[in-house]
Parts: C-alpha cells; structure tokens; sequence
C-alpha cells in the first residue's frame, strides 16, 4: 500500500515510465471553485425557465385581452367587405431567457389604461344589428347601381353614334359607369354606434354631367326594386350626390358621389387632343373630392389596417373629437394620419393604453402648431398639409387639452378622457377575500358559545355602561 501511493507513483512515473496513467487529485480550493460553478448554473438556468414561463403567462393574457376587439374588428370587415386576412399584428419579440434576445415591451398589456381603452372601444363599437343593415343597404345599392350600369351600356351600344362609329371602324368605348368603390367610414371600417351615414364613389369613363346624373337618379327605383323588396328612397342634393334612404329602422343613408379620374388628369400634357367639356359637367370641385376620399381609402387599406392598435385607438379618438369641443376642429383624415404615423412609428408593438399615450405625447410636443412639422399628405402629388384648414387658435386649443389629457393620464385619470366611469380593479389578490370569509366563519361559530354581557354591548358600542346606583 506504501509503495502504491502517489508521491511513490509520480517518481516511478518521473524516473522509469512517463506513460503511467495517475489520476488527477483536485484540491480543496479547486473544489470550492467547481461547486460555485455549478451553483451559479443551476441558479441561472432556474431564472431563465422562470422568466420563460413568465412570458408564456403573459402572451397568453395578452390574447386573451386583445381577442375580443380582433373578434369584432374582422366582424366588422367582414361585413364591410375586408379580408380578415389583413388584420395582422406585427412580430413580436424573441423570446426572454435567451442571451441575445430582443426585450419585449416593458408595459404589462393587462394595465389600467388598457383595460379602460379597450372597455371604451367595446361601447362605441357598433351593434350587430347596426353592422348587418348597413351590409345590406350598401348591397343592395351596389346591385341596383350594376343594373343602371348594364342598363346604360345597352342603350350606348343601340345609339346611331354608336352604330356610326362601329361602320367607321373605330373602337368601341367603355361603360359609362365603370364601378362603385366603397370610402370614408364605410371603406376603412371605422364606423363607431349610431352612425347612419355611409358613402359610395360611382366612377365614370367620361367626365360626369347632371344629365347623366338625372337618368341615373331616375333609374335607381326601379332596379332597387328588382333586387329587393325593401322599401329605399332615392333622392339628389344640390352638390350633385345620390342618396338611398332605407325606410326600415335603423334608417341607413348612402351617399353616392359620382366622379371620374378625368377630372384629376392635367390637360396641358395633352393640349392637341383636348376635348370640350360639356356645358352642364358637375362641379369639378367635388368631384376631385371624391377622387381625394378613394385615395384616401385605399391607402387607409394598405397601411393602417394591418396596425392592431390603429383601428382600435382611431375610433376612440373619433369618440373623443365628438365629445371634447377643442378636438372637434381636427379634420378627420388629420386624425387618421397622425394616429398612423404615432403608432407606426414606434420602436415595437403597442399596447391600445399605450398608443393613445404616444398620440396624445405627439399633439402635446407641439405638432400640430403653426410652427410644428405639420402632417403631410401622403396621396397628394404636391405637398399638402391636412391641417391647413385649422385657424391657429385651434391647434393651440387640441395642444393645450392633449397637455391636460397627458396630465390626468399621470394621475390615473384615463377615465376622465374617455368619457366613462371608472373601473374596479382586477381581482388579482383573493387571499384576502378568502381569510375575511374564514374569519367571518370563525365569528359565526364563536357567537352561539359565548354571549356578550350589556356592558360589553355598551363598550363595543361606544356608549359607558349605566352606574347601578344611578349616580
């Protein structure tokens, strides 16, 4: 045993074989060290699954809190006639625990503000029965406009001109009416409760006339009629507008504006084949209008829909705009712009509460001022700014009561901006509950064993206790 232990082992291996195996006694220090190690390890990978689980906990939350407004927003396209396919939220991040991974937003999406934003928006929503009959006036009204449409294409191609032009060899045109596009409120799904008002743009191939306009409004009875048995009224106002008014509650109003892109196109690109126009051709005015709101609309399609927050805090600023007096001076494709431009602009995905913070922050810096950066439109040629039409004591007006907003929104006072009552907490602490049950339990099983004297009585009550002599 003597001659087999280590020092002996290491001079055999020293001085005759330089081959032999001998194992590797670590010290005492170096085994303090290894454990250490190995504890930090345990420690690190215990913090990472806890995290992970953390935000699993919280994503999950997070769905369960944004699932509702989804629920209704594709509702909604889907009866206005999006795809629910464009409502998409952005990516979140990278998932915590890692070492490289992206931080998710700081914010916890069950916050206060939240919880009242997204309350807000479930009361301004509109009915399911409001959705389904604007559906199906504005059904109804595109049917019945594709019948005049078929109509007039028919009575183009028995004209003499038409047969005349057909012998001389030339091409035969278009339609008159080449289709009906849904804007404004109706287009981008934005209508909030008790809106009745939705409008259509009628495009034509030629530059519109208030004769076209006439036969048009004439012959829109009867192919209503043929499509539906409802009962609609059709009408014309004086700035050249169809309108269909459904007679049955809740009464629904189409305005239908007809225009051509004619109208937009610049005649001194082409002077040598410039064509008169005809004497009783529409307003040009309105008609470019109208042009503006199709624009409008499709851009609205392709780049504020697929922001989730974006709908949702557009509509409840829309509420705002018609509650709060100074607000109502913002035109709304202003409103639409600077929502869009707030939320998309942020370094991550936002949370409702925290979208219609990072809006407000952006009217109260000072942006809307006569001195601010101003909001360009961005389906204009030249450079327009949207908020030319407000005097400049109106943005001072929206940039002091954004300022006050701000400071009741430090103060918990989001309910005061929203116009609603406050709501109660979540109930996130049941313990409490629970042991102010036991402990009333405990009373009740107390009270039958032991009965309090009058003077006990009268010490709980606050009141002395009578003197038995009187005095």
């Amino acid at each position: 045993m003597h001659v087999r232990g280590r020092r002996h082992r290491l001079q055999y291996k020293r001085k005759v074989d330089p081959d032999l195996p001998i194992p590797i006694k670590l010290s005492n220090r170096v085994w303090r060290l290894l454990e250490e190690r190995k504890r930090k390890q345990k420690q690190l990978t215990r913090k990472r699954l806890e995290a992970l689980r953390r935000w699993h906990a919280e994503m999950r939350r997070y769905d369960l809190c944004r699932r509702q407004p989804e629920e209704k927003t594709e509702a909604q396209d889907e009866h206005l006639g999006h795809s629910p396919s464009d409502q998409r939220s952005p990516p979140l991040g990278s998932r915590p625990g890692a070492p490289a991974a992206t931080p998710l937003p700081t914010q916890r999406p069950e916050s206060s503000d939240d919880r009242h934003v997204l309350c807000k928006h479930a009361t301004i929503y509109p009915t399911e029965e409001e959705l389904l009959a604007v559906q199906k006036a504005v059904s109804h009204s595109e049917c019945a406009l594709k019948l005049v449409s078929d109509t007039l294409a028919e009575d183009k191609s028995r004209s003499p001109e038409q047969e005349a032009g057909e012998r001389s060899g030339a091409s035969p045109s278009a339609r008159v009416l080449k289709g009906v596009v849904r804007v404004g409120l109706l287009g981008k799904g934005l209508l909030l409760r008790g809106d009745r008002n939705v409008q259509l743009i009628l495009l034509c191939s030629q530059k519109p006339t208030r004769a076209l306009l006439q036969r048009v409004t004439e012959q829109l009875p009867q192919r209503l009629l043929m499509v539906t048995e409802d009962k609609y009224e059709v009408s014309s106002d004086p700035e050249a507008n169809i309108i269909i008014s459904s007679c049955a509650e809740p009464r629904i109003r189409v305005t239908v504006s007809v225009t051509s892109s004619l109208m937009r196109e610049d005649p001194s690109m082409d002077r040598g084949m410039e064509v008169p126009d005809p004497g009783d051709v529409l307003n040009p005015e309105k008609c470019l209008q109208s042009l503006a709101a199709l624009r409008h609309a499709k851009w609205f399609q392709a780049r504020a829909s697929g922001l989730q927050p974006c709908v949702i805090v557009i509509r409840v600023f829309r509420d705002l705009c018609q509650r709060v007096a100074p607000w109502g001076a913002l035109p709304a494709w202003a409103m639409e712009l600077l929502v869009e431009k707030a939320v998309s602009s942020a370094k991550g995905p936002l949370s409702p509460g925290d979208a219609v913070r990072r809006v407000l922050e952006c009217v109260a810096s000072g942006m809307l001022l006569t001195d601010g950066p101003g909001l360009q439109d961005p389906c204009e040629r030249d450079q327009t700014d949207v908020l030319r039409p407000m005097t400049p004591q109106e943005r001072e007006d929206i940039t002091a009561s954004a300022q006050h907003a701000l400071r009741m929104l430090a103060f918990r006072q989001i309910h005061k901006i929203l116009g609603m009552d406050p709501l109660p907490p979540p109930r996130s602490r049941p313990g409490l509950r629970f042991r102010k049950r036991a402990r009333e339990a405990d009373e009740a099983e107390e009270g039958p064993r032991k009965q309090a004297s009058p003077a006990e009585k009268g010490l709980v009550s606050g009141l002395a206790p009578p003197a038995p002599n009187g005095t």
